[in-house]
């Protein structure tokens, strides 16, 4: 830090020119180089912030292309800093500079202390000086100790969406003062859970250093989801165990280390499109300040307004070519000195439009593709924002992974009996290749999910048919009114056997089809044990046990976290599931086979439950809710990461989401001679001991699917 005079004053040993870039506050080791971008400005100031929040100014007189820029030799990790912007203040033109404004870094790597709760951040002229808060220079040594990023392909990939917080606060076995922390995540008893559950990637919600809204502050609410981002270089503060200025990013670091260590790759869910200012009348704590014409979209007709393009208030111009380095430079922080392993965009669309129209060949999607760090990395789109023409799933380019909205949707309608949904539903089982295909993307495109933060968890998605948003106190009009869910009969909780029984069934068969799937599966936390947000389908404010997870749980839905387990298990035991390739239907070359074991049989075969093979009458009956799918062990294509060619075992997959039990007949011989069953949707935990012989009829449940495996094969020929 800044050394003090006798005073109590801080006095700088120096100012030296220092350098345009790298843009931000660096430590060298020595001193801290700080510079800062704005085209607007007619001078900027450094201001430094000593333990008893005063405030020494330091002008920044060196300026090269718009990026003001100082070194201080004596300034250390732990000091505490802003800006103050002196330019034009003309909100009819756009031009927004405060000189009474201390503004936050665009490239903080670190943030301390609050935001104060009054109307100090919005009003023109008021000195935000104690009522904002302020960067902190960090040190960017750390032991990684030999870390290695797991780079697992997308088809070995099971990821686990998961919020700091909620995930760690009521874990009995995490200390209490390393609940809803980084430490928490780090824990052993978080990552045995996860591996337990075949997961082998964690995707944070938000953990970029996020504000809480005064309107929700006044509601005695908070900002918990965390989409509301303003420091893209800053994990969230309020996550970290240890409360000293900048030692979230060491916690953050160590999280990543002790995740990877056990094989778990870290996606970073993060909010590129708006930033906590909202809207015009929203407080200014950084880049309005900076320079808000170059930060944001402004309205053509009326620059005193922001685009709207996210719902929020604002949409950063990704026209600029500072946001767009402010963008790329972040993501590029997070993966080289954060050692983060992809990141899931939200409302991608938003970084698309540079005009008005969602654009696949933009600027953004340019930059990513060049890029040699940032390219190599996961990349998965939110493919919608609430623009018109926003919802683009499937049209992103082809380095890129879908959140697929459209399995979610069909998936759901599948399974509470919605009629005309087979061939959809069939499509979206097998990977989704007419959305994927065209683009020369993969199966792993598809980021297959049930649940999601935003919407339903998975208990909620079979008990309520409505959504009770009250406790958010804007009388149950926010969040999705049509939900495709199902109560299966009474609304809410319930201690009738029938439906509480139907709904376990329900949770099991979604689970299920999820694990099995063609693509990339995604597990909301907490779905696996039942977790309920008691109705609740937009919890973006409720940082309480209504969005946590309760561990506590874990008991009472013991059977469903073991048949989660059972599933994943068997996804990752067996490649059929999770190919590389789509299906073609047809006989295909097999690496290092010899001619007489191709298999004349295809790849995959779809029958009705009568054991015959689905017509185009049969997709085209809309009433028709069952069928099966014969997933050939002895025809996958794609040989293995070393040549090697993949073999398997076969499996049948009974589907039935009919209101009544069905009876299925089992392929011929020619498809096996004997089978057992894998999985059962009707058990508590999926286990049965059953084997059928060929042509058999096997009694499927009403609304179950049932998993067999071919145990005893004689040769394919059709």
């Amino acid at each position: 830090m800044v050394r003090p005079d006798t005073s109590g004053e801080m006095t700088p040993l120096g100012v030296w020119p220092g350098a345009a870039y790298p843009l931000g506050a660096t430590y060298d080791g020595a001193g801290t180089n700080f510079s800062v971008f704005s085209e607007v400005a007619e001078r900027v100031e450094l201001c430094l912030i000593d333990r008893a929040g005063g405030e020494h100014r330091i002008p920044l007189d060196e300026v090269d292309g718009y990026v003001w820029h100082a070194y201080l030799p004596t300034v250390a990790p732990g000091q505490r800093y802003g800006f103050r912007v002196h330019g034009p203040y003309d909100p009819a033109r756009g031009l927004r500079c405060d000189s009474s404004k201390l503004l936050l870094d665009p490239y903080g790597k670190a943030f301390a202390g609050r935001f104060a709760a009054d109307a100090t951040l919005h009003t023109y002229g008021a000195d935000t000086l104690g009522h904002t808060m302020t960067g902190v220079v960090v040190n960017p040594y750390f032991d990684w100790a030999g870390d290695r990023a797991p780079r697992r392909p997308y088809h070995e990939t099971v990821i686990y969406e998961a919020h700091v917080k909620g995930m760690t606060m009521t874990h009995p076995a995490i200390p209490q003062r390393l609940r809803g922390t980084y430490a928490g995540i780090a824990h052993p008893a978080i990552i045995d859970h996860l591996l337990s559950l075949g997961v082998t990637a964690i995707e944070l919600m938000p953990v970029h250093q996020f504000l809480h809204d005064r309107i929700l502050l006044d509601r005695g609410l908070r900002n918990y989801w965390g989409y509301n981002s303003f420091g893209y270089l800053a994990p969230h503060h309020e996550y970290a165990a240890d409360p000293r200025a900048g030692a979230a990013v060491t916690e953050f670091k160590a999280m990543v280390r002790a995740l990877h260590s056990a094989g778990i790759e870290v996606i970073l869910d993060v909010v590129y499109n708006h930033t906590g200012e909202g809207n015009h009348l929203g407080p200014t704590i950084g880049l309005r300040g900076i320079d808000n014409a170059a930060y944001y979209r402004l309205a053509e007709d009326d620059p005193a307004h922001y685009m709207d393009y996210t719902g929020t208030g604002n949409s950063l111009n990704v026209r600029h070519p500072h946001t767009l380095q402010l963008i790329m430079d972040s993501l590029r922080y997070w993966i080289l000195e954060m050692h983060v392993d992809g990141f899931r965009f939200d409302l991608a669309a938003t970084l698309a439009r540079e005009l008005h129209d969602v654009d696949r060949l933009s600027t953004f999607f340019d930059l990513v593709q060049q890029d040699p760090v940032v390219s190599q990395v996961k990349l998965i789109a939110e493919p919608w924002d609430v623009g018109e023409g926003g919802y683009q799933v499937g049209n992103f380019p082809g380095l890129w992974t879908e959140w697929n909205g459209k399995y979610r949707d069909t998936v759901r309608d599948y399974w509470r009996g919605r009629p005309a949904t087979l061939g959809e539903f069939a499509s979206r089982f097998t990977g989704s290749s007419d959305l994927y295909e065209a683009t020369g993307r993969r199966p792993g495109a598809s980021i297959n999910f049930v649940t999601a933060h935003d919407g339903f968890t998975l208990r909620d998605l079979v008990s309520y048919n409505d959504k009770h948003n009250h406790a958010n106190g804007e009388d149950n009009r926010d969040g999705e009114d049509y939900n495709r869910s199902w109560n299966c009969g009474i609304e809410g909780p319930t201690d009738d056997p029938e439906v509480c029984a139907l709904r376990d069934r329900q949770s099991r068969n979604m689970i299920a089809t999820l694990a099995l799937s063609q693509g990339t599966p995604m597990l909301l936390h907490g779905d696996e044990i039942g977790r309920t947000q008691q109705g609740n389908n937009n919890a973006y404010c409720q940082d309480s046990p209504l969005s946590w997870m309760d561990w506590g749980a874990a008991q009472k839905y013991a059977d469903l976290l073991t048949f989660t387990r059972t599933a994943f298990a068997l996804r990752h035991a067996h490649p059929v599931f999770r190919r590389r390739r789509f299906f073609d239907g047809r006989p295909g070359e097999l690496p290092d086979a010899a001619p007489d074991e191709l298999p004349s049989a295809g790849d995959i075969a779809w029958f009705t439950p009568g054991g015959t093979e689905m017509t185009t009458a049969d997709w085209n009956t809309g009433f028709a809710r069952s069928l099966a799918v014969f997933l050939n062990g002895e025809a996958i294509a794609e040989p293995g990461p070393r040549g090697e060619r993949v073999r398997d075992d076969s499996f049948l997959l009974c589907f039935n989401a009919h209101d009544a039990p069905l009876e299925f007949a089992v392929p011929g011989p020619e498809f096996g001679a004997h089978w057992t069953v894998a999985l059962d949707c009707s058990t508590p935990t999926g286990r049965t001991d059953a084997t059928y012989p060929a042509a058999a009829t096997v009694a499927v449940p009403a609304r179950c699917l049932l998993v067999l495996r071919r145990t005893e094969s004689t040769p394919i020929s059709r």
